[in-house]
C-alpha cells in the first residue's frame, strides 16, 4: 500500500504538460521581425549591468580583469542560448524554460524553474530600481543618499541595505500602475531606447580608448603609495596590483556577479508566437543580441578601467564619475541621463516578464488561480500585476543592489542548467506524435521482454531512440548532474588541489572517470533523427559543459546568497506541495 502511494506521488511529480493543451489558448498575431527580436533582446539584457555592475566588480572583485569576467559569463550564457534556441525551433510556442521543463522533464522541475524565474525577475526589478535611484541621485548631487544615510539606518549588515530606498519603492509602485494599463511593452519605444543606449555606450568606448592609459592595467604598489593608499595595498582591499589584482579567485567571483549582466536574453523565447518566422528569428535574435551585448560589456569595461584606476572607481556611478576624472564634466550628465532612460525600460521589461510567468503558472494551476484573473476588456492579469509590484517594491526598499544582483544570478544559473539538461534528455527520447503523450504511453506499455544488459547499454542496435534508451539517458543525465556538482564543490577548493594533496586529487580523478564513463554511455544511445532548422551541436558534451560552467559560477556565490536562495525555494516548495500539486491543470484538465 505504501509502495503504491509513493509510486503515485512520484508520478504526480513528473507528470508532463502537452503542447496540445497550450495550443488551445488564443494565438497572437505574428508581427515581430528578427530586428525587433534583436532590439528586444538587447534592451532586456543591456541594462544595469553595463552602467553599474562593471564598476562594482572592477573596484571590489577583479580590477581590470573584469573584462575576463564578462568573457566567462558571456560563454556561460552563449551555451545556454544555444539550448534555448533549439527549444525555440522545436516548440515555436511562447514559453521560456518553464514550458520547456514542463514538456520534457515534468511538473516539479517546471515549478522550480518557473518559481526561479519569478524570483529572478522580481529581484531584477528591485535591483534596477535601486540602480535607477543611484543614477538619479548622482544627477542631483547625491542628496537622496546623504539624507537617508543621515536620518534612517537599518543596521543589519549582510542582510538588509544600509538605508531603506523610498524612491526605488515609489518608482516600482508607479510603474506597477503603468503596467496595469498595458498588456505589452512598446516595441517602437524599445527600439528608440536601445538605439540611444548603444550610441551613448559607443561614445563611452571611443572616449575611453582616446583618454585611457594602459598603465592603469599595470598598477603596482608604488602607484598605491603615490595615491596615498599605502595602508591598504598589498594583500588588502586593493589586491596585488597589475591586470589581475585579486587573483584567479577574484576572476571567478567576478564572473559569477557579471552573469547578472547577461540575464534577459531568454525573454526572447516568450515572444515566439509573435515572431514572423520563429524557427529562424528566435535563434538569430538570441545569438545576435548576446554577441552585441558581450561586445558592449567588454569594450565599456575596457574603456572604464583604462580611463580610471580600478581602485578609484565609484561603485554607485562609475561611468559618469569616469568622465569627471578625465575632465569631461558635461559628458557625465549625458551618460547619467542615458542610464536613466535605459534602466526605466529595463524595469518595465522585467515586470512584464515576471507578470507573464506568474499568470501562466496560475493558469496551469501551479500558483493560486486568482493570480490569473484578468481585466475583462484588456486581458491584463491585474492581480498578478499588483502582487508583483508589491513584492518588488518591498524588496527594493530593504535590500542592497549587489545582494539582489547575486540572488538574481544564482536563480538564473540554476534555470539555465535545467534547460541544458532538458535538451540532453529530449534529444534521446522517442518521437512524440499526436498530442505529445505517445512517448509516455510507449514507456508504460512497451515490450515486457525489453531488459537492460551491458551489451544493449553500449550497442543498442537501433538507429532511433527507444523507451529503454530514453530511460537510460534520463538516469545517466541525473547522475551526471550530481557528479558535476560534486566536482565543482571539490574544484572550489582549488588552493588545496594546487598544493598537491593526494586525497583531493584522487577524488577529482575518480569523479572525472565516472563523468567520462557515463557521458560515453549517453553518447552511445541513438539520437532523435527529426529535422530541425537548428540543433545544439556536439551532444552530449555541450549541454554538460553548460551545466558545469553554470554550477562552477554558482559555487562562487557567498553563503548569504545561498541562504536567501534556500529560503525562497522553501517558500516555493510550500506553495507547490500545499496547492500546486493538487490543483495542477494536467491533473485536473476540466
Amino acid at each position: 500500500m505504501l509502495r503504491r502511494a509513493l509510486r503515485r506521488f512520484g508520478q504526480m511529480l513528473v507528470r508532463r504538460c502537452t503542447l496540445e493543451e497550450k495550443k488551445t489558448e488564443p494565438t497572437p498575431l505574428r508581427w515581430l521581425s528578427t530586428l525587433d527580436l534583436v532590439a528586444l533582446g538587447i534592451d532586456y539584457t543591456l541594462g544595469a549591468g553595463v552602467y553599474f555592475l562593471a564598476g562594482e566588480v572592477a573596484s571590489n572583485q577583479a580590477g581590470p580583469a573584469t573584462v575576463i569576467c564578462f568573457l566567462v559569463a558571456g560563454l556561460s550564457c552563449a551555451l545556454a542560448g544555444l539550448c534555448y534556441a533549439e527549444f525555440a525551433v522545436r516548440v515555436p510556442h511562447s514559453g521560456s524554460a518553464y514550458l520547456y521543463s514542463y514538456v520534457t522533464i515534468g511538473e516539479l522541475w517546471a515549478f522550480i524553474t518557473g518559481w526561479n524565474f519569478i524570483l529572478s525577475y522580481v529581484a531584477g526589478t528591485a535591483s534596477v530600481a535601486r540602480a535607477w535611484t543611484r543614477a538619479f541621485d548622482y544627477l542631483i548631487g547625491n542628496q537622496i543618499s546623504q539624507t537617508l544615510h543621515e536620518s534612517i539606518l537599518l543596521h543589519v549588515q549582510q542582510v538588509l541595505a544600509e538605508y531603506p530606498d523610498f524612491f526605488a519603492m515609489g518608482l516600482v509602485l508607479l510603474l506597477t500602475g503603468v503596467l496595469a494599463l498595458r498588456a505589452r511593452e512598446s516595441v517602437l519605444f524599445t527600439k528608440v531606447i536601445t538605439l540611444v543606449s548603444l550610441l551613448i555606450l559607443v561614445f563611452v568606448i571611443i572616449s575611453g580608448f582616446i583618454k585611457g592609459d594602459l598603465h592603469n592595467w599595470k598598477l603596482t604598489e608604488e602607484d598605491y603609495i603615490k595615491a596615498g593608499l599605502n595602508d591598504t595595498s598589498s594583500l588588502g582591499p586593493l589586491g596585488y596590483g597589475g591586470f589581475v589584482p585579486f587573483g584567479f579567485e577574484g576572476i571567478l567571483r567576478g564572473a559569477a556577479t557579471c552573469f547578472y549582466a547577461f540575464i534577459g536574453f531568454d525573454n526572447i523565447v516568450t515572444r515566439a508566437e509573435e515572431a514572423q518566422n520563429p524557427q529562424r528569428s528566435i535563434f538569430m535574435g538570441i545569438v545576435i543580441s548576446l554577441f552585441i551585448c558581450f561586445l558592449m560589456y567588454f569594450c565599456v569595461t575596457s574603456a572604464l578601467t583604462l580611463m580610471v584606476p580600478y581602485y578609484q572607481l565609484q561603485p554607485g556611478s562609475p561611468l559618469p564619475e569616469a568622465f569627471l576624472y578625465i575632465g569631461w564634466a558635461p559628458a557625465c550628465y549625458v551618460v547619467a541621463i542615458g542610464a536613466l532612460c535605459t534602466l526605466f525600460t529595463t524595469i518595465l521589461n522585467d515586470m512584464f516578464s515576471a507578470r507573464w510567468v506568474i499568470s501562466v503558472m496560475a493558469k496551469d494551476g501551479l500558483l493560486f488561480h486568482v493570480l490569473a484573473r484578468t481585466h475583462t476588456s484588456r486581458h491584463i492579469p491585474i492581480v498578478a500585476t499588483v502582487v508583483l509590484g508589491i513584492m518588488a517594491a518591498v524588496i527594493a526598499f530593504f535590500f542592497e543592489l549587489i545582494h539582489l544582483v547575486d540572488f538574481m544570478s544564482i536563480g538564473t544559473l540554476f534555470t539555465h542548467s535545467l534547460v541544458a539538461i532538458c535538451i540532453l534528455i529530449l534529444r534521446y527520447q522517442p518521437e512524440v506524435k499526436n498530442g505529445g503523450n505517445e512517448a509516455e504511453v510507449r514507456e508504460e506499455n512497451g515490450p515486457a521482454a525489453e531488459q537492460l544488459t551491458l551489451q544493449e547499454l553500449l550497442f543498442t542496435g537501433s538507429s532511433s531512440p527507444t523507451p529503454l534508451s530514453g530511460r537510460v539517458v534520463y538516469v545517466c543525465s541525473s547522475l551526471l548532474v550530481l557528479l558535476l556538482t560534486l566536482l565543482c564543490l571539490v574544484l572550489a577548493q582549488w588552493p588545496v588541489l594546487l598544493s598537491g594533496d593526494p586525497v583531493w586529487i584522487s577524488v577529482v580523478v575518480v569523479l572525472l572517470v565516472l563523468i567520462i564513463g557515463i557521458t560515453g554511455v549517453i553518447w552511445r544511445q541513438p539520437q532523435s533523427s527529426s529535422r530541425l532548422p537548428f540543433k545544439v551541436p556536439a551532444l552530449p558534451l555541450l549541454p554538460l559543459l553548460s551545466v558545469f560552467v553554470n554550477v562552477c559560477l554558482m559555487m562562487q556565490m557567498t553563503a548569504d546568497t545561498w541562504a536567501r536562495f534556500g529560503v525562497s525555494m522553501l517558500i516555493g516548495f510550500a506553495i507547490y506541495f500545499s496547492y500546486g500539486i493538487l490543483h495542477s491543470r494536467v491533473a485536473n484538465p476540466t
